[in-house]
């Protein structure tokens, strides 16, 4: 059915239904997305590989990482306006292009350089996809079906999250460490051909001319603060780059919000902000990502350096967590619950349920190995599949459906703002507890804080065993911060949420 309306639409979703081929078109879309998201975590496995075949640094191989997520994650803002006022099935189009284009040109490249500026291209890709998909489901489902649409598409980050570094693995035993860009290409071309025969064109034209000074200063203060996060665990926090990369990004974030308050056509109305139900699930969307990041983070910590696990055993022992969203999310057990209970109680329920899980892990898998972890992973695992659809269905349906494509770009921008603030602050309590508790042993001459470092600095295995029980201690500590904080947030987050609908009512 198509139609043209006031936000210059140009298909419209019929009345009470939908797109007619709207789940098809669901799973174009989150084939494309799951790509982006593997190659988040794809990389890592391929580290001695890019090593020994490029002569890469360890500087190379941190550029070769960041490179894509620092690029994506600058410029979702960005890529979300382009949608909304281009047209969201045309930007979808050139996100599919440049990041095909960039996986060949990765795969083929010869020198740390070339991959490094290939990973970049990928990122400007990713940017645009990981925008106008969802973006593109909020056009084409009715409010009806809308939540069991973006659970859906939720299922596909957890997917891609877990499953990266297994993907990542399988291809290294079988093939060359190019073979893990250029099996995006497949992907890419289906996409293109897919998204040009299914997905309907819609945009908004926001005012004759773009925010070009608005695009460039959330591009650089979003990379600023971006690139903050990601260099703070390796060179400290109070290093002269990272605090300068924050105070930059903080300045000019500041900028941006005063351009975006007093130019006629912004491309983020900053007024979104005085909106108690987005401003609401916003503190839970960064703080869910807080949890799951962060305590990931500090469980594949545990289960090597703990329970003595390999890498890859350590990988595996943590899809529980993913399996348990995918599972649940394709059951349609938070939509359920949704529809039943409300927005406020959902997430109530969902961000409880993490923070009893990320607990459960801290209490029970030091006294009960894996099994006791086990418990945990599924708990929180449920809490994030019954939380997350919820809280992002809460923050678009807070923004008019004209600007979907910036609303995906604000959801974007709160995962990687969430991720890293959960490796941040947690990995910084584990830290300090741990030398604080290294003192407390009575283990003397070890001043290290990562638990490799202190165990081969410790005087004979009476040291190294207080030091090993030390470092349990603190991730336990660590973690039960984790759930503090998840759970704090859960109930903020449902107050502002009640708040805004008993007014609106």
């Amino acid at each position: 059915m198509t139609a043209t309306s006031a936000d210059h639409s140009s298909t419209a979703p019929p009345v009470g239904g939908g797109h007619p081929q709207r789940w098809l078109i669901l799973g174009v879309i989150c084939l494309a997305q799951l790509t982006v998201l593997l190659d988040n975590t794809v990389l890592n496995v391929a580290i001695p590989s890019l090593t020994a075949e490029l002569d890469a640094s360890t500087s190379d191989v941190q550029w070769m990482i960041n490179a894509y997520s620092l690029v994506q994650s600058g410029l979702l803002l960005t890529a979300g306006n382009a949608a909304d006022r281009y047209g969201r099935k045309k930007m979808l189009l050139i996100g599919l292009a440049l990041f095909g284009v960039g996986s060949l040109a990765a795969g083929l490249a010869q020198s740390s350089a070339q991959l490094i500026a290939a990973r970049a291209g990928m990122g400007v890709g990713g940017a645009l996809l990981m925008t106008t998909t969802l973006a593109v489901v909020v056009q084409i489902f009715d409010e009806g079906e809308r939540v069991k649409a973006i659970a859906l598409w939720s299922t596909v980050s957890s997917l891609g999250f877990a499953a990266g570094p297994l993907i990542g693995g399988f291809m290294l035993d079988h093939f060359w460490w190019g073979a893990i860009f250029l099996v995006n290409i497949p992907v890419a071309v289906l996409g293109l051909a897919a998204v040009a025969a299914l997905v309907p064109e819609s945009k908004h034209k926001q005012g004759d001319r773009p925010d070009v000074l608005g695009a460039v200063l959330s591009t650089i203060g979003m990379t600023a603060i971006v690139y903050a996060i990601i260099a703070g665990p390796e060179h400290g926090w109070a290093s002269g780059r990272v605090l300068a990369a924050a105070g930059l990004g903080a300045v000019v974030l500041g900028v941006f919000a005063v351009w975006e308050l007093r130019t006629p056509h912004p491309m983020l109305d900053m007024h979104f902000f005085r909106n108690q139900r987005f401003v609401g699930a916003i503190a839970g969307a960064i703080l869910v990502a807080f949890g799951m990041t962060g305590s990931l983070f500090l469980l594949t910590q545990h289960l090597q350096f703990v329970l003595g696990y390999g890498p890859l055993d350590a990988g595996l022992r943590t899809a529980p967590l993913a399996l348990t969203i995918v599972v649940l999310n394709l059951t349609g057990v938070g939509a359920r619950l949704l529809s039943k209970l409300g927005t406020p109680v959902t997430i109530a329920l969902g961000m409880a349920m993490v923070a009893a899980g990320l607990a459960a892990i801290a209490v029970l898998g030091g006294a009960h190995g894996y099994g006791g972890m086990l418990l945990g992973l599924v708990v929180m695992g449920a809490g994030v599949a019954v939380s997350m659809p919820a809280m992002a269905n809460a923050i678009m349906s807070a923004i008019p459906p004209e600007k979907a494509g910036v609303g995906a770009g604000i959801n974007g921008t709160l995962g990687e703002f969430g991720n890293g603030l959960g490796v941040a602050v947690l990995g910084a309590v584990l830290n300090a507890r741990f030398t604080s508790a290294v003192a407390v042993a009575g283990v003397t001459g070890v001043t290290a804080v990562s638990l490799p470092a202190a165990l081969a600095a410790a005087d004979g295995p009476a040291d190294r065993a207080r030091i090993a029980d030390a470092f349990a201690a603190s991730l336990e500590t660590s973690q039960l911060v984790g759930a503090a904080a998840v759970l704090a947030g859960g109930l903020l987050a449902a107050v502002l949420l009640h708040r805004a609908e008993r007014d609106r009512a």
